[in-house]
């Protein structure tokens, strides 16, 4: 290999590990039906907090463990959080009652959010500026890849296997992986500078939780509710003070002075715009393919591969035009507000053939704009900060995730049923995000390389980290 790209060994083995990491945030989705009915009779509230336990913590945690990756060592936050993932998914696996089952997958979730920044900060110290782009390309396919393998996954175990064999498989595909890393992975450069902060990322963490957490109960309990406005009110002052925090540090988590620039911003905004639509269509997909068309679990996770597809395919575009973020970025997300409006006007009689030539359109839009919003985020940091940058874009992704299942099935739960809710809750997400999409192209619209925002920023971080 050339020097200054990372070796296909090492790319592969980190695209392998955040793919089985963000496979588990939908993979459980498709389980709901044989839980529901399984010996551990969970309530309601406990077959939601199975799906969202994991989603809350590896959300939450990813900025503080990309940063503490940047300072303790990348490869060993990496080992680590395979070990805890297979902990957690161990747990869960062997779970009495569903109070454990939501434990262990809290647990996975943890070892998710140290996986998922490590693996990327990796790649990014490896690639030279010259392979960057084409690394990352390949890292996001393999996170894009990891949200349909676990539907396809889920179904198929959901239809031939028992609920605890997904968990079960994890904990030997965990070791493979952190074997393949040992070996394949070489360490690189710590970052003693990046000093640890433990009351920013105490509140930080603290805000995010209770974003997310408002955001997924919000459908259940109403919007309006006490208690959902309660935890947005908490998480604003939880927020407010973790910004007060950064402003005074000297070594802040995260200076929040980095968004000043507007490109940061707009990648920032560009990927929650993206997974929005994505974890939109998710959400409305399984139910409309399996009670509306009538599939079983396994062939609605089959159903969705042009997902897979279209990503696949605009993966060589998506390479060569990283350097061109705007009018790639732009027409990537309009792809996928067009799509979800397209996907809108499927119905009971509606060919699978046309369904999944939508599926196409979204899926190319995701993979032509994600490489050059997740190269803007990780590159608006200095690169010491690599692993830092990577937990913020991932959040922005999960956060992204999180309001485009709650905003769908808001949608659908002001209908009578399904087959009424599904056009309007795919249509509002599509124009929810063709707005963003205006904005974000907004966003890029002040020319300027990339490496002059990082350096930018990464004097803004030197100002306030001086004594």
């Amino acid at each position: 290999m050339p020097p200054h790209a990372p070796k296909r060994s090492t790319l592969l083995a980190m695209c392998a590990c955040v793919l089985v990491a963000q496979s588990m945030v939908a993979a459980v989705n498709l389980l709901i039906p044989q839980l529901s009915s399984s010996a551990l009779h969970p309530s309601h509230t406990e077959l939601l907090w199975t799906v969202d336990a994991y989603v809350i913590v590896f959300a939450s945690l990813l900025i503080p463990a990309g940063a503490l990756g940047d300072r303790y060592g990348r490869k060993g936050a990496l080992l680590t959080g395979l070990g805890v993932f297979a902990a957690g998914a161990a747990t869960s696996a062997l779970a009495t009652g569903p109070a454990l089952l939501v434990t262990g997958r809290g647990i996975s979730g943890a070892g998710a959010a140290l996986i998922t920044p490590s693996t990327l900060s990796i790649l990014m110290r490896l690639a030279g500026p010259e392979h960057r782009a084409r690394a990352l390309t390949a890292w996001t396919l393999a996170l894009g890849i990891g949200g349909m393998a676990g539907n396809l996954g889920g179904g198929l175990v959901g239809q031939f296997l028992t609920w605890r064999a997904l968990f079960l498989a994890m904990v030997p595909l965990a070791a493979l992986l952190a074997l393949a890393v040992a070996l394949t992975t070489p360490r690189t450069e710590r970052s003693p500078g990046n000093h640890p902060d433990p009351l920013g990322t105490l509140l930080l963490t603290a805000a995010l939780v209770a974003l997310l957490f408002g955001i997924i109960e919000g459908p259940t309990h109403g919007w309006a509710s006490p208690r959902i406005l309660g935890v947005f009110a908490a998480g604003a002052l939880l927020a407010a003070a973790f910004t007060a925090h950064a402003l005074r540090s000297r070594t802040p988590l995260l200076d929040p002075r980095v968004f000043r620039s507007p490109r940061l911003r707009a990648a920032s905004l560009g990927m929650a715009t993206g997974f929005f639509g994505l974890f939109a269509l998710f959400y409305v997909n399984s139910q409309y393919l399996q009670g509306v068309k009538g599939y079983g679990p396994a062939l609605t996770g089959v159903a969705i591969v042009p997902l897979i597809v279209g990503m696949a395919l605009t993966q060589r575009l998506a390479t060569r035009w990283t350097s061109h973020p705007r009018p790639v970025v732009g027409t990537g997300l309009a792809l996928i507000g067009l799509g979800l409006l397209g996907a809108s006007t499927a119905g009971a009689g509606t060919p699978y053939p046309v369904y999944a030539c939508w599926l196409l359109v979204i899926s190319a839009g995701a993979g032509l704009s994600m490489p050059a919003l997740t190269l803007g985020v990780v590159t608006s940091l200095p690169a010491h900060q690599a692993g830092l940058g990577s937990g913020l874009g991932t959040s922005a992704r999960e956060i992204g995730a999180a309001l485009g299942v709650a905003t769908a099935g808001t949608v659908l739960a002001a209908h009578p049923d399904f087959a009424h809710g599904m056009g309007p809750a795919l249509r509002t997400a599509a124009l929810l995000v063709l707005a963003a999409t205006a904005a974000v192209v907004a966003g890029y619209g002040k020319r300027g390389a990339t490496r002059t925002i990082a350096s930018s920023n990464k004097r803004v971080l030197s100002r306030s980290a001086r004594p």
